[in-house]
């Protein structure tokens, strides 16, 4: 505002000037039209008038040149505290730029540490996280091995409790045999012939069928010897064959002995003299026992029922022949178990050689029980 007013009072000294410049030039022209002597007082105070506004022109211009030089003072003034005061608002500017840079460092370095906090944080979950899931398999390990054992203990507590019952039953039957037997003294010597009688019948019984088992045998071998020759004669006559007229290749096929020839080997317990027929039916029935098969049979054994006395006949290549009941457990889903339990574990091992050597079909007789598995007796 100061600047403006100098501005001011310098434009109105100009036009001051201007206008007694124009009255001294009106008065010169004035002297100069009329030409005449003036008197010298005119004269004197025109030259005075007239040195009176040179003075005052020049007092205008001294002025006016103050004016402009107040006005340059009070611009450059003005352009010093602009100035200054840019340079304050910058030293401001920057000190707060400062201080703004130096709090995102301080945030940015919170934020480093929070995040890294929470990766530790993070990592110290997991790791707890895998220690609980690894202590829970540890304990749900031990918790399924003692589950096993205390399973195997009942297992073998009840195989004992069975064997038990089955060697009193045994011990009582005997007994009752031996008491049945002191019954019947008296009828000794009868009982005796009839006892010889008996036995007689059975050694010739026992002889007639060692007779035909070895007939059987005989005839067995005597077919696996004819196909062995047709096998030789077949393969000495293939390249005249062959030669004589295109036939088709491939070995003969080798017929299998019939049904009522098939050597055949039967064990109605737990004993032989044959080892190998022994050992062959022992893996049989451990087969039966030791695979997941109880659950086959396992709600119809909850109802009542009799031990079933059961025949499988098992071929040379372990397929089954055929399943026989001698004794029903007097229960239809039992019996229907049964087959389906032998039936589910197929195939059977195929005979050894030794075993092969002599039968064609294999014939186990075992009493079957179920109480917390499938135990066969």
């Amino acid at each position: 505002m100061a600047s403006e007013a100098a501005l001011e009072r310098l434009d109105q000294a100009a036009r001051d000037r201007a206008a007694e410049l124009a009255q001294l030039d009106r008065l010169q022209r004035e002297v100069q039209r009329q030409a005449v002597p003036l008197e010298a007082a005119r004269l004197d105070t025109v030259r005075q008038e007239a040195e009176r506004l040179v003075a005052a022109q020049q007092a205008a211009a001294r002025l006016a040149a103050a004016l402009q030089e107040a006005a340059r003072q009070e611009t450059a003034r003005q352009e010093a505290a602009r100035q200054a005061a840019q340079r304050l608002e910058t030293t401001r500017l920057e000190t707060e730029r400062h201080a703004v840079e130096r709090q995102e460092v301080a945030r940015q370095d919170v934020a480093r540490q929070a995040l890294a906090r929470q990766e530790t944080n993070r990592r110290d979950a997991e790791r707890a996280e895998t220690t609980r899931l690894e202590a829970e398999r540890q304990e749900a390990r031990q918790a399924a091995a003692r589950q096993d054992a205390a399973r195997q203990e009942t297992v073998r507590r009840d195989a004992e409790r069975a064997e038990t019952a089955r060697l009193e039953a045994e011990r009582q039957e005997a007994v009752r045999q031996a008491a049945a037997q002191r019954a019947q003294v008296q009828q000794a010597q009868v009982q005796q012939a009839q006892v010889q009688q008996a036995a007689a019948r059975l050694e010739a019984a026992q002889a007639d069928e060692a007779r035909r088992e070895a007939s059987r045998r005989a005839m067995g071998r005597q077919l696996d010897e004819e196909a062995d020759r047709r096998e030789a004669a077949a393969s000495a006559a293939a390249p005249v064959a062959a030669t004589a007229a295109p036939t088709t290749t491939g070995p003969s096929p080798r017929l299998a002995p019939a049904a009522s020839a098939a050597r055949r080997g039967r064990l109605f317990g737990r004993t032989d003299a044959n080892e190998e027929l022994v050992l062959y039916a022992e893996a049989w029935a451990r087969k039966i026992q030791l695979n997941m098969t109880f659950d086959l049979v396992r709600d119809a054994a909850k109802r009542p029922h009799k031990p079933p006395v059961v025949t499988v006949a098992i071929r040379h290549d372990g397929a089954v022949e055929s399943v026989a009941f001698v004794v029903s457990s007097g229960v239809a889903d039992i019996d229907d178990a049964v087959r389906r339990i032998v039936q589910s574990q197929l195939p059977y091992p195929a005979f050894s050689p030794a075993l092969a050597r002599e039968f064609d079909v294999i014939e186990i007789r075992r009493t079957w029980h179920f109480d917390m598995a499938i135990r066969l007796y």
